[in-house]
């Protein structure tokens, strides 16, 4: 199983690394037809159903979402593509788009910690957020993710529509880019750039179809001035702004202490 990024050689991949440090709010590229059309539907078929046993659900007022990143709950083909597309061959090609000649000796994050397989139904969630900044196991600072929207019948009126906002004091200032999470679209961007991001518009899918998505992350020796976060930072959305309960929720979730106590907690 190949992606697009497999097929080009050093002179395109370059070329794709302009267009990705060039894009605003901060570096990133959206990728079409990033698998072949066989390889993306049949990880599609073998999607786990939104009701399935394998999810963990997240179930507050800033994120209402399934995940797993066990690997024994991914079909063959998927489990094919985690394989590869966290492979030292891979991720060199994807070094090299990011940072051509000078490398920047990224490492894949083979234990898809907050990454693997998301789904998000109608009333699904995603506030504006930053990811976690250091990985709390291997102490390296996330760098790049690369998300790949995976439902062959998916449109873009359903909404789940991600935003790419600007920063502004250290929280989302203007929504800059939207990106409709089409089929076999992947998003790849970087982390490190108060890189705000999330669903823009409400999903409101015909027959409950499910907004499904496989993400990867990749991780490089922490800067000097890295966040030492460990945990992802959420933003209110503009009708929860002022809300002391948000606040105190935002606090709660990105502590190391307290995040385990408000994945699940009473909806607004």
């Amino acid at each position: 199983m190949f992606t697009i990024l497999d097929k080009l050689d050093s002179i395109e991949l370059k070329k794709m690394g302009e267009t990705f440090r060039a894009n605003r709010p901060f570096n990133h590229i959206v990728i079409d037809n990033f698998l072949d059309e066989n390889d993306a539907m049949a990880i599609a078929a073998e999607f786990p159903n939104f009701d399935n046993d394998c999810w963990y659900a997240y179930e507050n007022p800033l994120e209402i979402k399934k995940a797993t990143n066990n690997w024994n709950h991914f079909g063959t083909n998927t489990y094919n593509f985690f394989s590869h597309i966290l492979s030292d061959a891979f991720t060199k090609k994807l070094d090299f788009l990011l940072s051509g000649d000078n490398s920047i000796q990224l490492v894949p994050d083979i234990g898809l910690h907050g990454g693997g397989l998301h789904s998000h139904k109608n009333g699904g969630r995603l506030n504006p957020h930053l990811d976690y900044s250091i990985h709390p196991k291997l102490l390296l600072q996330r760098k790049v993710n690369i998300i790949l929207y995976i439902n062959p019948e998916w449109k873009a009126n359903f909404g789940g529509t991600l935003g790419l906002w600007s920063d502004k004091n250290g929280q989302p200032d203007q929504l800059v880019q939207k990106v409709d999470t089409l089929f076999n679209r992947a998003l790849i961007f970087d982390t490190t750039q108060n890189s705000w991001h999330g669903i823009c518009e409400e999903i409101n899918s015909e027959f409950d179809l499910t907004r499904n998505s496989l993400a990867t992350y990749y991780l490089t020796k922490p800067s000097t001035d890295a966040d030492p976060r460990m945990k992802v930072k959420y933003a209110p959305r503009e009708d929860q702004k002022g809300d002391l309960g948000i606040e105190e929720l935002i606090i709660k979730r990105q502590s190391m202490a307290d995040f385990q106590n408000v994945y699940r907690v009473e909806k607004n």
